[in-house]
């Protein structure tokens, strides 16, 4: 506080003559106890006008020199301030809930996901899930359900839980059985309370959802899935679905688009293999196609149609064997072994050994088993005088007599009879003359339309479809400006 002149007794700030401060005096001289009683007035004044005191301190400040000033001493001196001493108890924080909490938020659990592989050791496998716990690796090799069905079984969905230390707590692989597409097998090990481990297959069923995706074609099509993420398989279908319209050798440009709504079938929410084609439209050299799988009555066999009800289904496939390289298309060539130039009256699609092949339409087997320079080869006799070839297999899966139908397995591509390496020779005979296998397939008749009985289910179908489709190429064009 700010003082006057010093004199015996009180009296009003001699500063600031008009500027009072109700109930309070100023002292200049006295006891502790005068100090005291004079704080609690004054600090009622400061809170009651602190604007005028605000005002005060300023015009002391301006004002200067107009006397001798100091500042009081608001407190009481410690030494004359009392000592007393306070004894508590304080909890231990072994005790705090609080803390107990926060020692629980320590102990975490850790999940990742990964796939098997085919050179997959204990060791390899946990490592690249994070988990270093050697019980249970020793487990994992030890245990016949896990070397059964787990180690060198490559390509199957992992999943592990592990605690926040890098043990194993919980092992699943998922995989769907060849044989099976509807339901899949799950190989779980579980660590038990006593820490050790403990293993189990089940078996449930998978969940059906779709998929979309698309693709600008710079080379090919499978470079152009490949470069979006999209299986093989699908690729494959793409292939089949529109082959009766486009040459995929030939007449691909660069800038193509198609965009395709695919089945998706999952375990326990995971994609673990894909399905069926549901629709596709494809943008080639300026021109539009599109299809829509449709099964026409719950008896009926489904097929592609056009979004216009169409079938996109011919008499013949293109080709016998899944989207392969044409090696020797139907043209004279040098022949590798007779080592002259002549006509080659079929064509030779090259494929790994093993690999699938199918008849290109229904009909009737009319001979299967080995012949001269063809080695194992299989006649097929189609409706209207035509026959088809497929020469050079590594195995015969149908017998004389046996009736197929298009797109079936009759055989696998090897290199019997008069063959370099593996691949498929191919021939389209009409009245026992050979003919450009290719060029019979595109000109094959469609099947029949969608019935009128079903129109209105297709109709429902292809509105959604479109929707569908025209969502995937909105997302393939955000893509592909990024």
């Amino acid at each position: 506080m700010i003082y006057g002149a010093p004199a015996a007794g009180t009296r009003r700030c001699a500063a600031c003559p008009g500027a009072h401060l109700p109930g309070v005096t100023l002292l200049t001289n006295g006891s502790t106890g005068a100090r005291i009683a004079f704080l609690s007035p004054l600090k009622q004044s400061i809170r009651k006008h602190p604007q005028r005191v605000t005002a005060l301190v300023a015009a002391v400040l301006l004002t200067g020199g107009g006397g001798a000033f100091a500042v009081a001493s608001y407190a009481p001196d410690a030494a004359d301030l009392p000592v007393v001493t306070i004894s508590e108890n304080i909890p231990s924080l072994a005790s705090d809930t609080s803390l107990s909490d926060l020692r629980d938020i320590t102990s975490f659990s850790l999940y990742r996901s990964d796939t098997t592989r085919a050179g997959d050791t204990p060791e390899a496998l946990l490592q690249r899930l994070g988990i270093a716990d050697p019980a249970a690796s020793g487990f994992l090799r030890s245990d016949s359900l896990a070397q059964q069905n787990l180690l060198g079984r490559g390509g199957r969905s992992l999943s592990a839980e592990a605690s926040n230390d890098q043990q194993l707590l919980r092992l699943t692989a998922r995989w769907a059985p060849a044989d099976d597409s509807t339901t899949f097998r799950r190989l779980v090990v579980e660590r038990q309370a006593d820490g050790s481990f403990a293993s189990r297959i089940e078996s449930a069923a998978m969940t059906v959802g779709s998929q979309l995706a698309g693709g600008i074609i710079r080379s090919s099509l499978f470079a152009a899935t490949d470069a979006s993420n999209i299986p093989d398989a699908v690729a494959v279908q793409l292939a089949d679905i529109f082959s009766g319209s486009i040459d995929f050798r030939r007449s691909l440009r660069k800038g193509d688009r198609f965009t395709v709504v695919y089945e998706t079938l999952e375990a326990d929410g995971e994609p673990l293999r894909t399905g069926r084609v549901l629709g596709a439209e494809f943008d080639n050299n300026g021109k539009t196609h599109n299809a829509l799988w449709f099964q026409d009555g719950p008896q009926a066999k489904g097929a592609y149609y056009t979004l216009d009800g169409n079938s996109m289904n011919r008499a013949y496939l293109t080709s016998p064997v899944q989207y392969t390289r044409v090696s020797s298309g139907f043209k004279m060539r040098f022949h590798p072994i007779l080592q002259t130039w002549r006509a080659h009256l079929g064509t030779d699609l090259a494929a790994p050994a093993g690999t699938p092949v199918r008849t290109v339409g229904d009909g009737v087997v009319d001979f299967a088993g080995v012949q001269n320079g063809y080695g194992n080869v299989i006649y097929v006799k189609h409706a209207n005088q035509h026959e088809t070839v497929y020469a050079h297999l590594s195995r015969i899966d149908v017998r004389k007599g046996e009736s197929v139908s298009q797109g079936q397995t009759i055989g696998a591509v090897g290199s019997t009879g008069w063959a370099t390496g593996p691949h498929l020779h191919f021939e389209f005979r009409v009245n026992g003359q050979q003919q450009d296998p290719m060029a019979i397939a595109q000109g094959s008749e469609a099947a029949q339309p969608v019935s009128a009985a079903s129109r209105p289910a297709f109709e429902r179908l292809a509105a959604q479809m479109r929707l569908e489709l025209t969502q995937a190429g909105q997302s393939l064009a955000v893509a592909s400006a990024d």
